[in-house]
């Protein structure tokens, strides 16, 4: 009765803005608690004597990486801020206080012995332009080209007609093309787009079937498997590939084409295992779907050149062993055609995700100061690494991996256990060879990271997905923890393989 006075939504939005505003004091009160446990800790360790951190020989400028990369720790596992925030934050620390150009007062006056190995200032604003960020900005141009031009909705459209109308193959329809999608685009813009491609098939399944649950599910899974396909489908195979082809490093000089001709069948058994699992779980109600993508793809003259440089740029990719040129190389063509040609404006280079190119950054000045402060060496010889079984190693990489992944930023994830595994692995000599080496810990890493997938938080794609109301978290964890263990058995056996064998 009372709903029906005519000022009642006067009422209730007042309610709701007092609701609102209750839970943003909430938020900043959590903000500030988590903001005081990583500053005061770090500070702690910035401020204590070096001789009960208990590493032998431990000099100033090692104490204070120690602490930057304590704050890095906590401030992306507690998420007071955004992580890529955190990162930009961890390379301005570590250019003030660790670098050859820090503040006077952090290194006037203390001996040179005392105050250790700077880290070339330089060294840590390469991070932003590495090669590897030019490969995401390249995949990043492509993505946007795509969508402008209705290349994505054609393309969707023309990969999922041969699937037919029977519920199970269309399911299936969506998995291949979304796994797919995730190998050359974003995650979240292939999670985004296939989604809305997904929602009149949803609303045309009964609202009682388990259908729709798996349909929906099918999205995240596929994104997230399917950027594990190619070095440019999510971050942490950068990070990991950056890592493996150092020159001053492994040096492995594993390419575009060569990672995906093992990665592409990994990614293709274990996106089959996900559909038949989300058909055991999830069965239809109704035997066919019939499906109306909506969108055409442009015919003039920049869009048929767009089309033209998607193919030869993908193709350059996969054969850059035989042509010599490398990847990202290859990933600054599509870069200077579309922007030449007037397909990609100022505007569309505001819409890169930036975001993500700093974070990735910001890991890779961690692991640059790790190196050039020579903590890294000095972590190792006190934890001894080479003291454990190979067994041991991998095993314990993989599932802090994939347990820290499930609730940080994948990428944060890789961003910090690969330079340390990169190292670690390093020091058990040849003890690891039987097991595949080191980049057995490294790829498992990138494997790890995408197999993460238990909770609404764990990933963007399982977000956009929960929030479409059609999937309960314990559905997700279901599906993210079956996932997880088949799809690490998989990876490290095919990695335990592969590397035992030489083939990578």
């Amino acid at each position: 009765m009372f709903k029906n006075f005519l000022g009642f939504h006067l009422v209730e939005a007042y309610h709701e803005m007092k609701k609102a505003k209750r839970l943003a004091e909430d938020r900043r009160v959590s903000m500030c608690i988590k903001l005081a446990v990583a500053i005061i800790t770090s500070l702690a360790i910035w401020c204590m004597p070096t001789d009960l951190l208990g590493i032998e020989g431990l000099t100033l400028i090692q104490q204070r990486t120690i602490a930057i990369f304590v704050f890095a720790t906590l401030m992306w596992v507690l998420e007071a801020i955004p992580a890529w925030t955190t990162s930009v934050t961890v390379v301005v620390l570590l250019l003030l206080s660790v670098s050859d150009s820090s503040l006077w007062f952090f290194s006037e006056g203390i001996p040179a012995e005392q105050l250790g190995q700077a880290v070339k200032y330089k060294s840590i604003m390469h991070c932003f332009a590495d090669p590897i960020i030019m490969l995401f900005i390249g995949g990043f141009i492509l993505a946007i080209a795509a969508t402008k031009t209705g290349l994505d909705s054609m393309l969707a459209r023309v990969m999922l007609k041969p699937f037919g109308t029977q519920s199970r193959f269309v399911l299936l329809g969506f998995i291949i093309v979304t796994g797919i999608f995730s190998m050359f685009l974003s995650n979240t813009a292939t999670a985004a787009m296939m989604l809305t491609f997904l929602t009149p098939v949803l609303k045309a399944l009964p609202a009682d079937g388990k259908g729709r649950i798996g349909l929906a599910m099918a999205i995240p899974v596929a994104a997230n498997v399917g950027g594990m396909g190619t070095p440019i489908g999510t971050p942490p195979n950068a990070i990991a590939l950056k890592y493996l082809n150092d020159p001053e490093g492994l040096n492995m000089n594993i390419g575009f084409g060569e990672w995906m001709t093992f990665m592409l069948p990994f990614t293709i058994v274990v996106i089959l295992i996900a559909w038949i699992l989300l058909l055991r779980l999830f069965p239809f109600k109704q035997k066919t779907i019939v499906l109306d993508i909506k969108g055409e793809a442009k015919k003039d003259w920049r869009s048929i050149v767009v089309y033209v440089t998607f193919a030869i740029t993908v193709l350059l990719w996969m054969s850059d062993k035989f042509t010599g040129v490398n990847s990202n190389v290859v990933a600054m063509i599509p870069v200077a055609v579309f922007c030449a040609i007037g397909v990609i404006t100022r505007r569309d280079l505001e819409e890169i995700n930036w975001s993500v190119l700093w974070m990735v950054a910001g890991g890779f000045a961690l692991g640059v100061a790790l190196n050039e402060t020579h903590l890294a060496q000095k972590m190792i010889e006190a934890i001894p690494f080479h003291t454990w079984s190979p067994v041991a190693m991998i095993v314990g990489s993989g599932l802090i991996c994939y347990a820290m992944a499930n609730f940080i930023s994948h990428t944060a994830t890789a961003a910090l256990l690969v330079p340390i595994l990169a190292i670690a692995g390093g020091s058990m000599g040849g003890s690891l060879d039987a097991l595949g080496g080191v980049s057995t810990l490294l790829i498992g890493v990138a494997i790890g990271s995408s197999l993460a997938m238990v909770l609404p938080i764990s990933t963007p794609p399982n977000a956009l997905a929960h929030a479409t109301g059609m999937i309960e978290q314990k559905d997700m964890q279901k599906v993210g923890l079956i996932m997880g263990f088949i799809g690490l058995i998989l990876g490290y056996g095919m990695l335990i393989f592969l590397g035992s064998n030489g083939l990578i």
